[in-house]
């Protein structure tokens, strides 16, 4: 195993050698220096050895092992089902009955993929993102193939990219990002890629993915899922371009393709964070800024036919952009971005309305679970003043709520009473025209509903959690 992996590193440094050397400049000038002819023809011998090495990859993703693997892994993250109709918990009596025959499609290349849901939702910025939902049983497949796949192509990504990897996360990201900040570039290229997933060219990225892969039968069956059509409102229409989110191979494709980007920049000694399609570059002055951005979108456009959003990419300070839902500070801080908190409260808000018809119980009980998750990804950040904040602003929400539920005078009042507030004190709540927004905050609202009494129904404190979490 251990000399496989060596072998594979010489692969790559051998396929480095076989691309033409470019010294290029921020002003935009390039000399090309070709490799010396004496040297190509034993580096390309070596490269087709090496490349060998990946001829069989199809035995492996077939192997028992590595089916059951990536059964257990689909099962786990559910789901819905494509456009056949199976669900997740059908899919084990399906691959019993037919487990042969795709075994079989697999080794032959035959395998031929279905289309795939498509499904638009919000996206936090505004505007629709297109997911396209696989079938199960594809999804089993795309997931065998991506535990071959990733032990092979992840080794050979960038030091600087962090999403859908293993062992990488937002949080490594955003701490290289901090200290790239700490250490004075206080100024980012911020580069937002239009419709990446909608826009991957499917020539540019198979003629990536050949360069590791040597089994054909594998190459042949991605190349399918990637023009497989798309099924919305009843009609299947072809696609010519992209690979959908909503598939376990996407992430990883994706990072291939911009791996491209990665080495770009790492040629240029630039320092960056990417995470998926975010990437973000960090310089000392506006003027590098400008000029790194005019490179770069021409090295997009040109070299990956990626088109980059001119109205979302900036040069600017690094607290005016956010990073990953957070936003720098000088000196390396970082706090919670503008942005986050309003999604966050939005999300409160669409949990706690009257009109779903549910119990004060389920709605805590959906609140503990996204405000857990929330203040665990926000946990390196500096943000004490605002996680008090967001704790009265939810009790009040949830005030609200358990005052709206009674809404009528003799039912609040009865409540109120039963909390401990006084019964005069009560009544006059209860007898009051204002809304109920304004008497959330009231005096008799907060005695009865008080802190002890959220405690008791179990409602999560992000400060107390913040604090558990950083202890």
């Amino acid at each position: 195993m251990e000399s496989e992996r060596q072998q594979r590193s010489t692969f790559w440094e051998t396929l480095e050698k076989l691309t033409p050397k470019v010294t290029r400049h921020e002003a935009g000038g390039e000399e090309v220096i070709p490799s010396s002819p004496s040297e190509e023809p034993q580096l390309a011998s070596a490269y087709n050895r090496d490349r060998a090495l990946t001829s069989t990859l199809m035995e492996q993703v077939c192997e028992p092992a590595n089916l059951n693997r990536a059964y257990t892994r689909v099962k786990a993250n559910k789901g819905a089902p494509g456009t056949d109709g199976l669900t997740v918990g059908q899919l084990a009596g399906w691959v019993r009955q037919h487990k042969q025959e795709l075994i079989a499609s697999l080794l032959d290349g035959s395998y031929q993929p279905q289309p795939v849901r498509g499904v638009q939702i919000p996206k936090p910025g505004g505007g629709m993102r297109q997911l396209g939902i696989p079938t199960v049983m594809d999804r089993l497949v795309q997931q065998a193939m991506l535990q071959v796949l990733e032990p092979i192509l992840d080794p050979t990504f960038s030091e600087s990219s962090y999403g859908f990897r293993p062992r990488r996360g937002a949080h490594d990201a955003l701490g290289k990002a901090k200290e790239f900040v700490a250490n004075g570039r206080n100024i980012v290229v911020d580069i937002d890629l239009e419709k990446f997933f909608d826009r991957v060219n499917h020539d540019v990225l198979m003629n990536r993915l050949s360069l590791h892969v040597g089994d054909k039968r594998m190459l042949k069956i991605i190349g399918r899922f990637l023009r497989a059509g798309m099924m919305s409102n009843g009609v299947c229409v072809s696609r010519g371009e992209g690979t959908p989110q909503g598939g376990p191979l996407s992430p990883l494709l994706a990072n291939l393709l911009l791996d491209d980007l990665d080495k770009e920049l790492e040629y240029r000694g630039h320092c960056f964070c990417r995470y998926a399609d975010d990437c973000n570059i960090y310089v000392q002055s506006t003027k590098a800024g400008e000029r790194v951005m005019a490179g770069i979108t021409r090295f997009l456009e040109q070299n990956l036919h990626l088109r980059v959003n001119r109205d979302k990419s900036a040069v600017a300070s690094v607290e005016e952009r956010k990073f990953l839902g957070h936003r720098l500070f000088p000196e390396g801080r970082m706090g919670i971005a503008p942005q986050s908190l309003t999604r966050a409260k939005e999300r409160v808000r669409q949990i706690t309305r009257r009109s779903r018809g549910v119990s004060i119980q389920q709605v805590i009980d959906e609140l503990n679970t996204f405000l857990t998750g929330w203040v665990t990804y926000f946990r390196h950040a500096e943000c004490r003043a605002t996680l008090r904040d967001m704790d009265r602003w939810v009790r009040r929400k949830l005030r609200c709520l358990r005052l709206k539920q009674c809404r009528f005078m003799q039912p609040i009042a009865n409540w109120l009473q039963k909390l401990g507030v006084p019964r005069r004190r009560a009544w006059l709540l209860a007898q009051s025209g204002r809304g109920w927004w304004r008497l959330s905050n009231s005096p008799p609202a907060t005695e009865g509903m008080s802190l002890a009494w959220f405690e008791a129904i179990g409602l999560v404190s992000l400060t107390v959690r913040f604090k558990q979490l950083n202890g």
